[in-house]
């Protein structure tokens, strides 16, 4: 997708990778006040300022944080999937860790050995798939190859309830007046209805895209993100 958005938009896109995450540094502390403090030095350091911030789930609170604090940083906010408020994590994301877990225990060698110790876990294979994209080959100490997740699985398996949290819970202290654009799945719960007020609260010129998927917008519905998010960026004067 970010390839897409730079050459629809024809500005260069950076696709970050969080920490705990991807090729990014492992580090024990994993809560939205170092993931936003995070992006802010990946900004600062390539004199990005202001940026247009797109983040899904976790990524989507964490983009909300870095606007909050520093807004003078961002251009322009698009959150895919989630809102400004703590709300307990859907029971997938625990399922996805027990599954990942079984997956390492099992020193699977091929991905197909390990799709199949996730289906009792996620029945969707898009999910599966996406999940397994983290998987990197490594040896053992007599030389014999097994695949590994190359994110820390308790780390993160240790962070859930912060990442259910919203470090920010009064929006009469702090608000972002920027441009922000919110995409919620039609089949997703994280944003509801209720959430809206406090959106409207933290980020009073929000608009909102309701798009035809689950909580997995950008890879269930590419298409209708992809013309949300041009829309949306686009320079319209």
């Amino acid at each position: 997708m970010s390839k897409v958005l730079a050459r629809d938009l024809t500005r260069p896109v950076y696709a970050i990778d969080l920490r705990n995450h991807g090729d990014s540094p492992h580090d024990p502390r994993h809560d939205y006040t170092v993931l936003g403090e995070d992006v802010e030095e990946f900004i600062h350091e390539h004199k990005l300022q202001p940026a247009a911030l797109i983040g899904h789930s976790m990524g989507a609170k964490t983009a909300m944080v870095v606007a909050l604090h520093n807004s003078s940083l961002v251009e322009k906010l698009i959150s895919v999937d989630n809102a400004p408020v703590d709300a307990a994590l859907k029971s997938d994301f625990g399922k996805y860790i027990q599954g990942m877990k079984k997956v390492e225990e099992a020193k699977t060698k091929r991905q197909s050995e390990a799709d199949e110790i996730l289906k009792p876990f996620e029945e969707s294979l898009p999910i599966r798939q996406f999940l397994l994209t983290n998987l990197v080959r490594d040896t053992d100490a007599s030389g014999k190859p097994f695949q590994k997740f190359r994110v820390p699985i308790q780390t993160l398996a240790n962070s859930l309830d912060h990442m259910a949290d919203f470090p920010y819970k009064d929006p009469d202290e702090v608000r972002y007046v920027g441009p922000t654009l919110f995409t919620r799945g039609t089949k997703s719960h994280y944003v509801a209805d209720d959430t809206l007020p406090a959106i409207g609260k933290f980020f009073p010129r929000f608009e909102l895209k309701d798009i035809e998927a689950g909580h997995w917008i950008v890879s269930e519905n590419p298409h209708a993100f992809r013309e949300a998010a041009v829309d949306f960026l686009s320079d319209k004067s």
